[in-house]
């Protein structure tokens, strides 16, 4: 999904993103507001896992939208 599809739908997406990824607080959802990097490194950091596992974990939750 593209950035401008995710701010454009964020109210929406922070729900079923705080769904996938429980460990998000409704602050990180509302400074990222649709950062897909800052959103990266949120689950990167709330989740203790590598970068690229936070990317690759984001691309599949895109890819169920």
């Amino acid at each position: 999904m593209n950035e401008d599809k995710i701010k454009g739908q964020w109210k929406q997406l922070s729900g079923k993103l705080k769904a996938q990824w429980g460990k998000l607080t409704d602050d990180d959802l509302a400074v990222a507001d649709g950062d897909r990097e800052y959103l990266v490194g949120r689950i990167q950091e709330r989740y203790g896992i590598a970068r690229d596992e936070a990317e690759r974990q984001l691309r599949d939750f895109d890819s169920t939208l």
